[in-house]
């Protein structure tokens, strides 16, 4: 009668042991559950804070024909993105004037598009960029740049007062001329040419861009 009694307490025991066992590992179970479960809403978190970031950024941007031009970068880092501005990078590049645009400024930048570069005399882009040409390039460059920010409303405000026409110096050292013609505004170079300031205000991290749709030339 002991011996079954013993054995019953033995069964129970063992019973009870199993039980304790399929508890303790239904439990650890529900815990790698949960923290799965956790790591999983962490990262959709993550992933939504990042697509958040991305549209806020995306609404601060300009697209120059579908390039993205960024407030946080620089204006060669911005141009470097665009195809329509591969042509202005490359004669920055040559010039040797990455640092200076790349720096903090800040500064304006009258912006030609690869079509404003292929309307001028056949030839004269790649006699531009060679070697020998490399000071003539870098003083037709810095004759699109101003020293500050001169926003599109900036400039206006200039011809209003100016009466029609506002002139103002160029990091070259030569000027330009601003003026409305049907409501646009363009900019006059010193040999009477004139462009037209396509996409007004596009902000850069070192200071705002223009792009205008003809090559501006300093006088000879």
């Amino acid at each position: 009668m002991k011996l079954i009694k013993k054995i019953g307490v033995l069964a129970l025991s063992a019973s009870l042991f199993m039980v304790s066992c399929k508890d303790e590992a239904a439990e650890k179970e529900a815990e790698q559950m949960k923290m799965e479960q956790e790591m999983e809403a962490k990262k959709a978190d993550s992933l939504a804070m990042v697509e958040k970031e991305k549209m806020e950024r995306d609404a601060t941007a300009v697209s120059i024909n579908g390039a993205m031009m960024y407030p946080d970068m620089t204006i060669v880092e911005n141009a470097s993105t665009s195809k329509d501005l591969s042509t202005l990078v490359t004669a920055v590049s040559t010039a040797g004037l990455v640092g200076t645009l790349n720096s903090e400024g800040p500064f304006t930048v009258f912006a030609p598009t690869n079509d404003a570069f292929a309307a001028l005399p056949a030839g004269t882009v790649e006699t531009l960029l060679k070697p020998e040409n490399k000071e003539k390039l870098s003083g037709i460059l810095t004759y699109h740049v101003v020293s500050g920010n001169v926003m599109a409303g900036d400039l206006l405000k200039m011809i209003e007062d100016g009466k029609g026409s506002t002139s103002f110096t160029t990091v070259n050292g030569k000027n330009l001329t601003a003026m409305l013609v049907d409501g646009k505004v363009t900019i006059k170079d010193a040999l009477g040419g004139t462009a037209t300031v396509t996409v007004a205000d596009v902000k850069q991290s070192n200071g705002v861009v223009h792009v205008i749709d003809k090559v501006l030339l300093p006088s000879k």
